[in-house]
């Protein structure tokens, strides 16, 4: 499709929803007719297949225009293309955005036509997909993926001559880690564009300390493109390049900009208080006081040795806790409890974090081996009564910070395995008086489970992905909890002036990170805004009370007509968003159900893709069609990781030998297999019919165009050992009402018939017949082409047994060519699906066979189980086949086929009914 073109940003960020994190994101834009896949490695672009794309499609205009007020970012990602050739054209636009934020809005503007996306309940978002689908429209389900990622991507046909822009916004808080926040651009144009421009203006009435700029692909004769101006309260960052700037080389088309742009940026933080700023009726609440002594921490490493920690994961987790082990501070008190099937703490007791009692526990993690089965309960239970020891025997400072920090791999399959009860022992040991943090390596662990648990347990659950920088991952996981500086911190204001005020009770306040709370003024008068926060700190207690007022952004702004002046109440109905989809599944029975409600009458109230909620885009009509919708959704964690738990299950067609032709093929053979390839898509779908011998079904029935197909199966010789009974087709017959022409094909010979003549011919002769309006072509003992003049080809399969068999006979299949030429109302068992069928798969899980991974499959209006699988397609090689991956339908095709597989069936070989 040489008239294709995708204009493709990708954002990618990587920001904890629990813990401070950095804002980052990438951009890619490319005319390339390319194919663009996820991965671990940085996307690429595959070789062109046009050589003429770049005088057609002009993308002249790229932008990222982000706008921070205190935190809270809004980002407008535009790019418009225009369609200079004689004919219409698909232009793409992809974005790829922080697990973090959530999409507000996106539009299209096509020829001064405005299409918006509306943001709808998910459920009734999913229904109208599902009869759009139904219907025969395209309706491309837009779903977010990867490790990092959320995708949005909508594809348009444009008319020649002809613009289009696209405008994605989306918004979230940029959270603080190590000190700083980070808004990160990946940016890879792979080709010159007119008009290229990232701009960043940042508002931080709070003060800013430090803005740092810089990117990876700048050499020092073009740092100048970044241009950044700060004042006290605020930063302008831009980078625009023009086309020669742009350049590799003199002269030449291809780019320079390729790679990482980056934003770092902190704030003032002189009032112990924090920074309270109320604007328009909400208010916000930045509580990071500089210069607290850290806090002492007693931790318990659980870590999993189990079998299936055996190699590179083991080794990257020695390697973590070595590094870990070393950055402990000598007031911190730590033990060492590895578990399999077995329960081996390092000590009974925890240990000073001396130089001798590190050097010793680094002897003995470099001695970790991996063994046995996974024991989470005893384990975790052990490490708390560890630490409830050591305090009641006062071994531990009083004031230190007690944590659990639990790594595994795995489900628990020794000892209590029942995850609830799992998790109700733990919590009720713990019984809120430490935090528990969890980490899940790899993807065959229940991230839910853990997510859940650290929860109720005032801790966070974070994934570490089974990849190289796992080392890595676990180290800065560490890093970020490592220097705690409050504990038990309680923010509270005036309970008669505000209501509905987020989270404001926090287990720990880490170095580096900052706690924000949001809520709404129930009273305007604000002349007694008093607030306190209560903490546990290193020596003593932790205490400080203020009055806030009203920030009066004009005066601090007062020649910017700021963007979005609700920025309060927004970050404040962001906040409680992500709360509540917490408590949707942490809490009680009625919490939970309460805080699903909730969340989504917020989501639509504030027009956010969450969870709860879809973006449904509504794409122009065409010359094809009317109009149809393309769903942006956000993935869960737990639905993230699945999709990557069975991905690599999952066996694309182009990684098999098998290479779909460029038209469709449908065909049934075997036992028998009905095959629907569809190549567009490089994927195909089938399903089997089981029917006692001697069933006629009708598989093509083409009234328009005069054209029927019946077959009649057979079974085998005698029902084999195992009682299964096989059948095949053994006998097809295919009439053309318009010619006259009737062909009946049996395992033994063809027989035809046109205006009372008769011709019969044998498998066993290579022979063809030519007439007026059909061509026969027989190979010998294999196959019969028959070729309809200005219509279909069908081609007959003779599969030949061992005539002493016990079992098998000989049977055939029946294959369809160039199908698109029979009229749209062709129908019957392969008929139905000759023009095409939509579908969207999703929601991979374990089959009964490891290899052949069961999903959900939504067609015709219908959510399905199909299963990934394989049938042959013996066109090539008539004796063994070629394996042809394709979905399964199970129950003889229900769900996919129109009604059942009886209303198909008729009374005789040549007959409708």
């Amino acid at each position: 499709m040489s008239g294709v073109w995708g204009v493709l940003l990708l954002l990618w960020g990587c920001v904890c929803l629990w813990l401070p994190g950095p804002a980052q994101g990438a951009l890619v834009i490319s005319r390339d007719n390319a194919i663009v896949q996820e991965t671990q490695e940085p996307i690429r672009s595959l070789k062109k297949r046009s050589t003429n794309s770049d005088e057609v499609v002009e993308v002249y205009s790229v932008t990222v225009d982000c706008k921070v007020a205190s935190r809270f970012a809004h980002t407008v990602m535009t790019s418009s293309a225009l369609n200079k050739g004689n004919s219409s054209k698909e232009i793409s636009f992809e974005v790829e955005l922080p697990k973090t934020a959530f999409i507000t809005n996106f539009s299209m503007e096509i020829e001064s036509q405005i299409y918006v996306g509306e943001v709808k309940e998910k459920e009734k978002a999913k229904k109208q997909y599902e009869k759009a689908v139904s219907s025969g429209q395209t309706a491309g389900l837009v779903k977010a993926s990867g490790r990092k990622m959320e995708k949005f991507s909508v594809s348009v046909n444009i008319a020649a001559n002809s613009n289009v822009t696209f405008i994605l916004t989306y918004e979230e808080l940029l959270q603080r880690k190590l000190g700083h926040y980070e808004i990160l651009t990946r940016v890879k144009p792979k080709q010159l564009v007119q008009n290229f421009q990232i701009v960043a203006d940042i508002y931080e009435p709070q003060g800013i300390t430090f803005v740092d700029a810089h990117a990876t692909f700048i050499s020092n004769e073009l740092l100048p493109l970044v241009e950044k101006t700060v004042t006290d309260t605020k930063a302008h960052i831009s980078f625009t390049p023009t086309l020669d700037q742009q350049r590799k080389c003199p002269g030449c088309d291809s780019t320079l900009i390729d790679g990482d742009f980056v934003i770092k940026y902190d704030v003032n933080r002189a009032n112990s208080l924090g920074d309270i700023q109320i604007v328009n009726g909400y208010f916000v609440h930045f509580f990071a006081p500089p210069d607290l002594p850290r806090v002492p921490k007693n931790v318990v490493f659980v870590i999993d040795r189990s079998g299936s920690m055996s190699g590179t994961k083991m080794r990257q987790t020695r390697e973590a806790l070595l590094a870990i082990l070393k950055d402990l501070h000598e007031e911190d008190y730590f033990a060492l409890v590895p578990f399999d099937h077995n329960i081996t703490p390092w000590k009974e007791s925890l240990t000073k974090a001396t130089k001798e009692n590190v050097d010793e526990a680094l002897e003995y993690v470099r001695r970790l081996n991996d063994n046995g089965g996974t024991n989470i309960n005893d384990a975790v239970l052990r490490a708390v009564t560890m630490l409830d020891k050591d305090k009641r025997d006062k071994n531990l400072p009083e004031n230190g910070v007690d944590m659990i920090i639990l790594l595994t791999d795995g489900m628990p399959n020794s000892g209590e395995s029942s995850l609830p009860r799992i998790q109700s022992n733990v919590r009720g040991a713990i019984d809120g008086n430490m935090s528990l943090f969890c980490l899940g390596f790899g993807n065959d662990v229940d991230y839910s489970f853990l997510d859940v648990m650290a929860k109720q347990n005032k801790g966070l659950a974070r994934r570490i992905y089974e990849a190289s920088d796992a080392t890595i991952q676990l180290q800065g996981f560490y890093e970020e909890v490592a220097s705690p500086l409050l504990s038990e911190v309680d923010l509270r204001y005036p309970d008669n002036a505000v209501d509905f005020v987020t989270t404001n009770h926090f287990s720990q306040l880490f170095n580096g990170s900052e706690i924000v709370v949001a809520g709404r003024l129930s009273d305007n008068d604000i002349d007694n805004f008093l607030v306190e926060v209560f903490a546990n700190g290193f020596e003593e207690d932790f205490q400080v009370q203020g009055q806030a007022s009203a920030v009066d952004w004009d005066m601090i702004y007062p020649e910017q007509e700021y963007i979005f002046g609700d920025f309060t109440e927004r970050l404040w109905a962001y906040l409680t968003i992500q709360q509540l989809l917490e408590t949707s599944k942490s809490g009680t029975s009625d919490e939970k159900t309460n805080a699903t409600a909730k969340a989504l009458d917020m989501s639509l109230q504030y027009s956010f893709v969450t969870p709860l909620t879809s973006m449904v885009v509504t794409k122009p009509e065409t010359e094809d069609g009317p109009s149809s919708p393309l769903i942006a959704d956000k993935l869960t964690e737990e639905q993230r990781q699945q999709a990557e738990r069975h991905g690599y299950r999952y066996i694309p067609p182009q990684q098999t030998s098998y290479r779909f032709a460029s038209a469709p093929t449908h065909f049934v053979d075997g036992d028998p297999h009905f095959m629907i390839e569809l190549p567009g898509r490089a994927d195909a779908l089938c399903f089997n019919i089981d029917d006692t011998p001697g069933t006629i079904f009708n598989l093509v029935k083409d009234l328009t165009s005069g054209i029927l197909v019946n077959g009649q199966t057979i079974g085998d010789k005698k029902v084999a050992p195992d009682g299964k009974v096989n059948t095949y087709f053994g006998r097809f017959g295919i009439v053309h009402l318009t010619l006259g022409v009737r062909l009946e094909v049996t395992t033994h010979n063809i027989t035809v018939s046109q205006d009372g003549k008769r011709v019969k011919l044998l498998w066993s002769d290579t022979t063809s017949l030519k007439g007026p309006n059909m061509d026969l072509l027989v190979t010998k003992d294999r196959s019969l082409t028959v070729t309809l003049r200005d219509s279909v080809k069908f081609v007959i399969l003779l599969h030949k047994v061992w005539k002493k068999h016990p079992y098998h006979q000989d049977y055939l299949g029946f294959y369809t060519l160039d199908s698109h030429l029979l009229s749209p109302s062709v129908h019957g068992l392969l008929g139905q699906f000759y023009h095409g069928v939509e579908f969207e798969v999703g929601d991979l899980h374990p089959g009964e066979v490891p290899e052949k991974p069961d999903a959900t499959m939504y067609v015709k209006g219908q959510e399905l189980n199909v299963t990934r699988g394989w049938q042959r397609d013996f066109r090539t090689d008539v004796k063994n086949g070629e394996n042809v991956p394709c979905w399964f339908f199970h129950n003889n095709g229900t769900g996919l086929i129109d009604g059942s597989a009886s209303d198909y069936t008729v009374s005789g070989l040549f007959k409708t009914v």
